[in-house]
């Protein structure tokens, strides 16, 4: 299993941008974000595959922009516009597949390896 060590969360106020990054131990295919607010389901947000190819979910596309490097095996989440719903623990992901195409990038089955997580926090 890959370990994901996340940084770059914190408190911002509505509107605001926050960078997320992520450093895996080895190379996976496609890395990305969930993230999930206490009592709910997680939530696919964003994820890229190793030919750059990305997925965004409906509620932060033209707001956040995903981004990796593969020779780093790094990817981050630049967060901008930032909205009191966007307010969750954001979580990395990695998988040593797809996670498009014959899966489903949103199913958090389809990932390999976790994160902690890193909390995000927006006030109105």
């Amino acid at each position: 299993q890959v370990q994901l060590a996340e940084s770059g969360g914190g408190s911002v106020q509505s509107g605001g941008t926050l960078t997320l990054s992520c450093q895996g131990s080895r190379y996976n295919y496609c890395m990305g974000w969930f993230r999930q607010v206490s009592g709910e389901e997680r939530e696919g947000v964003a994820v890229i595959e190793g030919d750059g190819n990305a997925y965004y979910a409906d509620s932060v596309k033209g707001r956040f922009t995903i981004s990796h490097d593969v020779a780093k095996n790094t990817v981050s989440l630049q967060m901008n516009n930032l909205k009191p719903e966007d307010a969750a623990m954001y979580y990395c992901v990695a998988a040593s597949h797809y996670c498009g195409g014959p899966f489903s990038w949103r199913a958090p089955a389809t990932y390999d390896s976790w994160g902690h997580g890193t909390q995000v926090t927006v006030s109105s």
